[in-house]
């Protein structure tokens, strides 16, 4: 009964046929191509794998489950076929879909994209450029690991948007985790914007003849602020790397287990020269810097209404560029209009191109007269970076209609009308949005003369300039001090070790709850090591179990601390990667956390 019922359960599901492949492959190593099926199928037909060779398949695997969750039932099957292919050349390529039949009636898959790269060439034919020599010896240490500088552009406008990009790029390394040690330029001459990175992971990615695994560190948007050569100053960077340690076999269950150890390398990222040119002449009447591909579109909330009406004129400013920058177009408005500050939404986010959204200015107008009234077309003019040229846009005209108001003073045939008109019952100004408030028309505003809250010369008022004085002088002092702590590289580190190793903590005990074992470990060896590095103002290039023993015997730490140092180091080291139990993770969690805060007792 119960495999009748997920039968059932399966047929009830809609048909789900899917293709997934990975998005890289390089020619010459095999890859493999699955189809996965929610029902049970039959007569597959594979789509032609052009420009790849079949090198086994398809192989057919189902599986099954079934689970109750608050008493109600979810089953869950899977059919799946796998083909393991080669590509022939390098190049983008799409396999198209394959077909299935379901309960008699054919269903059809999606295709996959995927990206051929060419096969790594030797490094002897990679040229001898300063950074392949720099991989060369670095591969001396295990694998080879560098950071390029990228920039979207080295030729611009003043105000032009420039992508910076520091990618990080390693083979034959089996992980890289950057370290807090980094040192990044000024950026002098550019106003810098930082490019937040979602789901950030490392992909294939072929640089001068050698396939590597590329991942983007950190990106910024630059814009120039003047013109000439401006130098982007090299950037540094740390990493601890994993290798594989190749030992002597003593035995034949040698080969079961790998042993790896931590390796701290050093990048250098290299400097680039962004050469700027200033705007051209010949700016149009009202440019206000703005540089980029932009686009605008008024509104006015009405044209008709009565004298003391207010309205609101609107202009939507889209498109990207240096949009942070930009101005609020000034508007001459006819007589008897009073506009007050307007009021800017800005709905736009940082993307490689600059500033990408818009910006909407909204104008409070309130019209005292009554009568017909043109407000004056609005230009904004701006440098378009794509035609290389400054374009103005233009607003068109709108009249505007303004009836006397019923309580409106009617002028005799020698009387002008009054620029502000007479009310009764009735309130000066309609409320518009929450900045404009009613006029008191019974004359409360004016304000009455009083006696001086401070008289002059006495002590108080003596006071009030003496103790702001103070005040500046000791906050001066208290940052003086905070400036010479922080320039302290080493103490800062030691100072927020242990906040630094608690964050690591709390992240191990998040993957042990979700049972993520590499996660889990990983972050613990992160926890220790990095906290002995800080605590110890240990050099990470000089970070070895050794010098960690021989500092805390220098210290006076007990013997016995020492070997539970020793212990946590070479568990979470090892654990990793050999089989290991839930109850194992735990005491290494525990015996992680004790360590650090016996450590803190020592007042290392």
């Amino acid at each position: 009964m119960v495999c009748i019922g997920i039968a059932l359960n399966v047929l009830a599901d809609d048909v789900v046929f899917s293709a997934s492949a990975p998005k890289q492959a390089i020619v010459g190593k095999p890859f493999q191509i699955s189809f996965t099926l929610n029902q049970q199928g039959t007569n597959l037909r594979a789509p032609q794998f052009t420009d790849f060779d079949v090198l086994s398949g398809p192989y057919s695997s189902t599986s099954s489950s079934t689970s109750f969750i608050n008493g109600q039932r979810t089953s869950r099957f899977e059919q799946t076929f796998t083909y393991t292919l080669m590509a022939q050349r390098a190049g983008t390529f799409t396999i198209g879909p394959a077909t299935i039949k379901v309960n008699g009636k054919e269903v059809q898959s999606n295709g996959v994209r995927i990206e051929v790269l060419p096969e790594d060439k030797t490094p002897q034919n990679t040229g001898n450029s300063g950074q392949n020599a720099n991989n060369r010896q670095q591969s001396n240490l295990g694998g080879e690991l560098f950071v390029r500088t990228i920039v979207s552009k080295t030729k611009v406008h003043e105000q032009e948007a420039v992508a910076l990009t520091y990618r990080l790029y390693f083979a034959n390394v089996e992980g890289v985790q950057p370290t807090q040690n980094i040192q990044l330029p000024e950026f002098t001459g550019f106003l810098k914007q930082e490019l937040e990175q979602e789901n950030n992971q490392a992909e294939l990615e072929h640089y001068n003849g050698r396939n590597y695994q590329a991942i983007d560190l950190i990106k910024y948007v630059l814009f120039p602020q003047h013109s000439g050569d401006i130098v982007i100053e090299p950037a540094s960077f740390e990493f601890i790397t994993q290798v594989r340690v190749q030992q002597r076999v003593r035995s034949i269950f040698d080969d079961f287990f790998d042993s790896y150890t931590n390796v701290p390398r050093s990048a250098k990222a290299p400097a680039v020269t962004i050469h700027v040119e200033s705007l051209p002449k010949g700016k149009p009447a009202g440019f206000s810097g703005g540089v980029g591909s932009f686009t605008l579109t008024p509104s006015v909330s009405k044209t008709e209404m009565s004298v003391n009406d207010a309205f609101t004129y609107k202009l939507t400013i889209a498109g990207s560029g240096n949009m942070k920058l930009l101005k609020n177009p000034a508007i001459d408005w006819p007589e008897g209009f009073e506009a007050y500050d307007p009021q800017v939404n800005n709905n736009y986010s940082i993307t490689a191109g600059g500033f990408k959204g818009s910006k909407t200015i909204e104008y409070p107008v309130i019209v005292r007269n009554a009568g017909e009234y043109t407000v004056p077309a609005v230009h904004f003019s701006y440098f378009d970076t794509k035609e290389n040229s400054y374009k103005t846009l233009s607003t068109p005209e709108y009249t505007i209609h303004v009836a006397r108001g019923a309580n409106t003073v009617t002028p005799t045939d020698n009387e002008q009308l009054p620029t502000v008109t007479t009310y009764t019952q009735k309130e000066d100004i309609k409320q518009l949005g929450s900045d404009i408030r009613y006029i008191d028309v019974n004359g409360n505003w004016q304000k009455k003369k009083s006696k001086p809250f401070i008289e002059y010369g006495s002590a108080e008022y003596w006071l009030c300039y003496l103790l702001p004085l103070g005040i500046a002088t000791l906050l001066l002092i208290v940052l003086r001090k905070r400036i010479k702590e922080n320039a302290d590289r080493t103490r800062v580190r030691y100072k927020h070790a242990n906040k630094v190793a608690q964050k690591r903590l709390k992240a191990a005990a998040a993957a042990l709850k979700a049972n993520d074992k590499d996660a889990f470990y990983a972050e613990i060896e992160r926890a220790a090591w990095t906290y002995l590095s800080d605590r110890l103002s240990i050099p990470t290039a000089d970070l070895n179990k050794e010098n960690i023993a021989s500092i805390l015997t220098q210290k006076h730490v007990s013997e016995q601390r020492i070997a539970e140092v020793m212990e946590v180091l070479s568990t979470a080291e090892f654990a990793r990667y050999a089989p290991s139990t839930d109850h194992a993770m735990e005491d290494l969690y525990k015996a992680t956390t004790e360590l650090i805060n016996n450590l803190e007792d020592e007042k290392l």
